[in-house]
């Protein structure tokens, strides 16, 4: 794997693991001006599975671990793991501007998810290429907030060929992760303008969060005593009137949404169903074939 810093790219989920993340699909960069959709366009062209069989067939068993990406949060702060002798070339020394960046990230995501179960929970297609773009506007124009109704969210899936479905399997994504309490603090303290707190929200679990968010810099678990396991908990909390976020909660709002993240309290059931969704929104508005690059160094474009 390729030096590359976190932050600078376009990670697969969400990682992260917010509802706005998830729909920002990690593209190789995004779709600024002067970039091309002509090959890789909304359906994933271009993408297929063991892309780099001929020109790097070890890809996936050289290392794709998202921690490897993460620079030192101080010149005084502990190496981090790329700092390390044995990783200081890894991917770029066996297969030199072979494999990009984007690629990179979304086996790394799929690992990230998978790994607790020894399986993939779902395949990934390779052949992305790195934009060379990036724009602040692609992202608040594309991201819901977390106080989103359902027919927000649902427009803005739609509008990446995204439907019902993957919009409720997608936000399973929220089983992991956490969120300040800024984000959900109006919902807690002032829904209404009247220092009420969101009637859709189960008092006792409302409770639990003011204690928790006495402060807007606190942080919460996205799904309360699972936020570390990706599986199907999320949604038995959601049917419990216990989701985080109102973007969450208007998922009920739905009955044919709402049916579904019943049925997907079933975690085969939402394996099945996250991983062709994930997979879908994978292929959206790739760039491949000729158009952007290969990063040598993911933090920054070629020169």
């Amino acid at each position: 794997m390729r030096t590359s810093t976190a932050s600078s790219l376009d990670l697969f989920f969400v990682t992260i693991f917010v509802l706005g993340t998830v729909i920002s699909v990690c593209n190789g960069g995004g779709h600024g001006a002067g970039e091309s959709k002509k090959n890789g366009g909304y359906h994933g062209a271009g993408l297929k599975m063991n892309f780099y069989h001929k020109t790097c067939p070890k890809v996936e068993e050289i290392g794709c671990d998202a921690s490897l990406l993460l620079d030192p949060k101080s010149k005084e702060a502990d190496k981090v793991e790329k700092e390390a002798r044995p990783n200081l070339s890894l991917l770029e020394k066996d297969c030199p501007e072979t494999v990009s960046c984007a690629d990179i990230v979304a086996l790394a995501a799929r690992d990230a998810v998978s790994f607790q179960y020894n399986r993939d929970i779902w395949k990934v297609q390779t052949g992305r290429r790195d934009g060379r773009v990036s724009l602040e506007s692609e992202a608040t124009d594309n991201l819901p907030s977390a106080s989103s109704n359902f027919t927000t969210l649902q427009q803005l899936f739609a509008r990446k060929g995204l439907n019902v479905i993957d919009l409720v399997a997608l936000s399973g994504a929220h089983t992991i992760g956490i969120a300040r309490c800024g984000v959900i603090s109006r919902r807690l303290f002032n829904f209404t303008g009247k220092g009420d707190t969101d009637p859709s929200l189960d008092p006792s679990y409302a409770n639990i969060l003011k204690s928790q968010c006495s402060n807007t810099g606190n942080i919460v678990e996205m799904d309360p005593k699972s936020s570390i396991s990706f599986d199907s908990h999320y949604f038995k909390n959601l049917n419990q009137h216990k989701g985080l976020f109102q973007s969450d909660a208007s998922l009920l709002t739905n009955f044919f949404s709402a049916r579904l993240v019943k049925k997907l309290q079933n975690g085969n059931k939402f394996f099945a169903m996250f991983g062709k969704s994930i997979k879908k929104m994978g292929a959206m508005e790739v760039l491949t074939g000729n158009d952007g690059e290969i990063r040598k160094q993911c933090s920054v474009i070629n020169p």
